[in-house]
C-alpha cells in the first residue's frame, strides 16, 4: 500500500476478491460522499491477491456477484467489503469518531455525585487510560455502550432523565415549539385554549441548564416549568 493507492478487499466463502483504489476517492465513496466508481479504481483487475498480481476468476465472479463486470463487482467490493486505510487517513477518521463518542458521553452521562456532566477532559483522559478501541467506520452511538462499559471501571457514569411540565405563553408559543422538539423526547403536547402551549419534555438530565437556558432566552424569561 502507498499514498497513491490501496486494497479493497471482500472475502465471501473463503474467495478473496480485491482491487486497487486511489486512497482519498475509495474513502469518500465508502462513506456516500463520491458516486463515480471509476473515479475510484486505479484498474478495473478483479484480483484474488493484489499483491502476487492474481486475478479472479471469471466463474468465481459469476457465483458470488451474478457479473462479471469489473466495475459492477467493484461496487458490491467497496460497499460490502474492507478498505485498507492509509495512516492519515486511519488517524484522522479515529480522532473524529472520538470527539463524536466524547460528546454523545458528555450529553448523555453525569457524575452521579454531582448530577453534572464529566468535562469533555476528563472523559478524553479516562478513555486513553482505558485503552478504548474506536472502529473508525462504526457509528458514534453504536459504539457509545461499549466505551462506557470500559469507562466505568475510572469514570463514575449514570444516565438520568428529567421529566419537565413547559407552559408557554401565546406570542412565544410557535417559537418554542422547535426548542422542545430539538432536546428531548416530546412526550405530550396541548394547545390551550388562550393560545398557550403545555408540553411534557424527558431529556437527559445533563442537557436541562442547557435546555432552560434556551427556552429562557426565546420566551424571555416568561415560561413556566415544573418538574415531574
Amino acid at each position: 500500500m502507498t499514498d497513491k493507492f490501496t486494497v479493497a478487499r471482500l472475502t465471501l466463502d473463503g474467495d478473496k476478491f480485491e482491487l486497487l483504489v486511489k486512497p482519498d476517492p475509495a474513502l469518500e465513496y465508502k462513506l456516500g460522499k463520491r458516486a463515480d466508481i471509476s473515479s475510484v479504481l486505479v484498474s478495473d483487475e478483479i484480483y484474488s491477491d493484489a499483491n502476487k498480481g492474481s486475478r479472479a476468476s471469471s466463474e468465481k465472479m459469476m457465483k458470488h456477484f451474478k457479473t462479471t463486470d469489473a466495475a459492477e463487482v467493484a461496487k458490491q467490493i467497496l460497499a460490502r467489503g474492507e478498505l485498507n486505510l492509509t495512516t492519515d487517513q486511519r488517524r484522522k477518521m479515529v480522532e473524529e469518531k472520538k470527539k463524536q463518542i466524547v460528546q454523545f458521553i458528555n450529553k448523555s452521562f453525569v457524575d452521579p455525585k454531582t448530577h453534572l456532566p464529566h468535562p469533555i477532559i476528563r472523559i478524553e483522559a479516562a478513555m486513553d487510560e482505558a485503552r478504548v478501541i474506536i472502529d473508525p467506520f462504526k457509528k458514534a452511538d453504536d459504539q457509545a455502550k461499549t466505551v462506557v462499559d470500559a469507562l466505568r471501571k475510572i469514570l463514575p457514569l449514570k444516565s438520568e432523565t428529567a421529566k419537565l411540565t413547559v407552559t408557554v405563553p401565546p406570542q412565544f408559543a410557535a417559537q418554542s415549539y422547535s426548542v422542545l422538539k430539538s432536546t428531548g423526547d416530546l412526550r405530550s403536547e396541548e394547545w390551550l385554549s388562550d393560545g398557550s402551549l403545555r408540553a411534557v419534555l424527558e431529556m437527559n438530565a445533563s442537557l436541562k441548564g442547557q435546555f432552560l437556558d434556551r427556552l429562557g432566552s426565546v420566551t424571555k424569561g416568561s415560561a413556566q416549568v415544573k418538574e415531574g
